[in-house]
């Protein structure tokens, strides 16, 4: 499964949502001359260059969109130049700092594959038909991945193995089908 995180909306300038998903953020300075930090959530890690355009939000919800980004790999993590960050404090004062690209940006996934964010507000039933909500989010233990469905009152975090206990994703039908008893 790949695992860009998150998904979210937005629009194009014609006014079409335009759906984004959130593949890193700045974490911090790197060195003086006005580098940043990346934490990325693409396989592998350094894919984030290669998406574009970025969109850039700021803690406020301020965006910015860069059609060209420059980085590299650095000892276990990630450096990259932003257009108009000349110095250590104005890398340092983007800490925070999300990097969304536009969903289409992003390969198509490989038969069986998904992207998380496909996958988050699809609802879950199981084998008996009873609905559980819908997906909240996924996240990775090391073991598996782990879907977690809410619906209001409950919350259920069913490991992500497939076919054991998810047997079915439809994502034209908006549902994934699991292999889990609603009480657990």
């Amino acid at each position: 499964m790949t695992s860009p995180v998150q998904g979210a909306g937005g629009s194009d300038s014609s006014g079409t949502p335009k759906r984004r998903i959130l593949v890193g953020r700045v974490v911090g300075a790197f060195g003086v001359r006005g580098e940043v930090k990346l934490e990325s959530w693409t396989e592998p890690r350094s894919a984030i260059f290669g998406y574009r355009p970025w969109i850039l939000r700021d803690a406020r919800g301020n965006e910015r969109e860069l059609g060209t980004v420059r980085g590299r790999q650095v000892g276990k993590g990630l450096a990259a130049e932003i257009p108009g960050v000349e110095d250590r404090d104005a890398a340092e004062a983007m800490r925070g700092t999300e990097v969304w690209v536009p969903r289409s940006a992003l390969p198509r996934p490989a038969e069986g594959e998904f992207y998380w964010a496909d996958l988050e507000g699809l609802d879950v039933v199981n084998l008996e038909g009873v609905a559980m909500g819908r997906v909240s989010h996924l996240f990775a233990t090391g073991a598996n991945d782990v879907l977690v469905a809410r619906d209001g009152e409950r919350e259920w975090m069913i490991p992500f193995v497939r076919p054991q206990f998810v047997t079915d994703i439809d994502l034209h039908a908006g549902r994934i089908t699991v292999d889990w008893d609603p009480e657990f």
